[in-house]
């Protein structure tokens, strides 16, 4: 299950894990213009883990979803 929220400077996706137990904390994903944020609970340290990828980065993270093993670099459309 995941939402969808608008906020003022930010889209935010909340990924809530509904799979087999040990369920994992919620995931919250902060889309900004500059930047995206990743952030989970952890709870063996009680604080909140955060990364912080470009915009490029998504993106490439995307492409790699589907893409077999191996090294790849992607270009702008002509």
């Amino acid at each position: 299950m995941f939402t969808i929220e608008h906020e003022f400077d930010a889209t935010v996706i909340t990924l809530v894990d509904e799979g087999a137990r040990p369920l994992q904390e919620d995931v919250i994903v902060n889309n900004f213009a500059e930047c995206i944020t990743v952030e989970q609970f952890d709870a063996r340290t009680d604080s909140v883990v955060r990364i912080t990828l470009s915009p490029e980065q998504v993106r490439d993270l995307a492409a790699a979803l589907d893409l077999p093993e191996g090294v790849y670099q992607l270009r702008p459309a002509d």
